[in-house]
């Protein structure tokens, strides 16, 4: 079994959907499992690894963006979240405008309940922030969302005022919260989609270069400014650009806090892929047939922040290494290419944002352990889900495999073959930004709360099945000394 800190072998018990105990087992020691108790079930997972159950702790289901909604919904995804290995995910609830932040939360609710195969919470992204809004906080923390975000991008929808994101870390100082942040400058991005789209310029590979790097880098230090200024607690979400992780290591040698995620696409894909060309160019689209050039297949990977020049993946797989980013999470926001990415065929700036990743996560980072040796399997447990079980209130009882913690492990298999295509996978959406990935790695069970939910990659799980997680209160101290230069 891997842990975070450590791997050795060992059998498991687990009760009532708990892990009552571990006992390490040595090279010579016999193959009897826990002779003491009477398992009604066996696993034998010799040869493989014993993970924690993923956490992921960004992903949008059934989510509204630019006159479309996500493909996945609560059970769709979280069915591809589970045959990804993961056992909870955190989602994020959207505040509509003049909406309460009560209203929010049932809204969401509503929608994961009867639907989620596995246990879930959710972060309120803030967009109508007012004095009442911000009175409600302390009672939405009390019932266990101890997460906002707030966008410094999207003008004119999303994006929040900086007083208004100083105010919502000052609150996050008092009220023990953590305030997410989508660091990008809204304003220059802004400026520059108009002068490109003015001058013809509407392909998907604009879109790139419409948020270029320095933007992020330039968010990036103003929210830790912000958060310096107003005693917040910062996270910043899918950090995609060296420039950007150089203003959070500069903050971290000056023994400041701030904690990052970066996703899987910003670790393995470039910006190459928005010239990325498709082998038959006539596809299906909104309104019949639409012959899309060929420079649309980029659609696929319109995401915010875009993919970047590849120097940046070294970057961000060193601040992995020396903890300067704390989790890797997928950012799953599904829109399908044939029906919703064509929304932006003539604009590339009303092509739905988002890529699917919350089923490939795992096989991505693990193949990062044994072919690239980017990082070893304990970090891949830490940031794959201890780390971020930390960061959001789960820990102990997720994150990690350890007596009491609930039972949530998969077994995998190192020794397959992986070969991604999107056939085979269980996202509701019509492509995959990983297609045609090779490697190793199969993920023979999941086990969700005491029960096995997936079997050889085949989801066997009920729905509606997982459960809201109440959350504890953020711990600016949860990852002490994480940091290493």
């Amino acid at each position: 079994m891997v842990k975070s800190t450590d791997a050795f072998k060992a059998d498991i018990a687990i009760e009532d959907g708990v892990i009552t105990k571990i006992e390490r087992k040595s090279k010579t020691a016999s193959a009897d499992l826990l002779p003491e108790f009477e398992a009604d079930e066996v696993i034998d997972a010799k040869g493989q690894y014993l993970l924690p159950g993923g956490v992921d702790v960004h992903t949008h289901f059934d989510m509204p963006f630019g006159g479309t909604v996500t493909a996945d919904n609560f059970y769709t995804g979280t069915v591809a979240a589970a045959c990804g290995g993961n056992t909870t995910i955190i989602d994020f609830a959207i505040q509509n405008k003049g909406e309460t932040l009560k209203q929010t939360l049932d809204n969401w609710r509503q929608k994961a309940e009867a639907k989620a195969v596995i246990d879930y919470s959710f972060h309120i992204a803030l967009t109508d922030v007012t004095d009442n809004v911000i009175s409600e906080i302390p009672d939405i923390t009390n019932q266990g969302v101890t997460s906002f975000k707030l966008f410094m991008a999207y003008k004119g929808s999303l994006m929040s005022s900086q007083e208004t994101i100083g105010r919502i870390l000052t609150e996050s100082g008092k009220s023990g919260f953590l305030t997410m942040l989508h660091c990008e400058n809204g304003e220059e991005i802004d400026k520059l989609t108009k002068e490109l789209l003015a001058n013809g310029k509407t392909s998907p590979f604009y879109h790139a270069l419409s948020r270029p790097a320095d933007s992020e880098e330039y968010a990036v230090a103003q929210a830790i400014k912000l958060a310096s200024d107003n005693n917040g607690n910062l996270y910043i979400v899918h950090l995609s650009s060296e420039g950007g992780l150089k203003n959070i290591k500069k903050t971290l040698l000056e023994s400041k806090k701030v904690f990052a995620e970066t996703c899987p696409q910003y670790l393995t894909l470039s910006i190459d892929k928005y010239t990325e060309t498709p082998n038959a160019p006539l596809i299906k689209g909104t309104k019949g047939n639409v012959n899309l050039p060929p420079e649309f297949e980029g659609a696929k990977y319109v995401m915010s922040p875009p993919l970047r020049g590849k120097y940046n993946l070294t970057a961000l797989w060193d601040g992995i290494k020396n903890g300067a980013i704390n989790a890797v999470a997928s950012d799953h926001c599904a829109f399908n290419f044939h029906t919703q990415k064509t929304l932006g065929f003539n604009d590339f700036s009303k092509i739905p944002n988002g890529i699917p990743g919350v089923e490939t996560r795992l096989y991505l980072l693990f193949n990062a352990v044994i072919k690239d040796k980017h990082i070893d399997i304990n970090k891949l447990v830490d940031v794959f889900a201890t780390a971020p079980a930390k960061l959001f209130g789960l820990y102990p009882k997720k994150g990690e495999i350890g007596i009491g913690s609930d039972a949530d492990i998969v077994v995998f298999n190192p020794s397959k073959k992986l070969h991604i295509k999107t056939i085979k996978l269980h996202q509701d959406v019509d492509y995959c930004p990983f297609e045609g990935y090779k490697g190793n790695g199969a993920i023979s069970y999941v086990i969700a709360n005491g029960k096995v939910i997936v079997r050889d990659r085949a989801f066997c799980g009920a729905k509606g099945s997982g459960k809201f997680l109440k959350r504890n209160k953020f711990n600016p101290l949860c990852l002490q000394a994480s940091f290493s230069k």
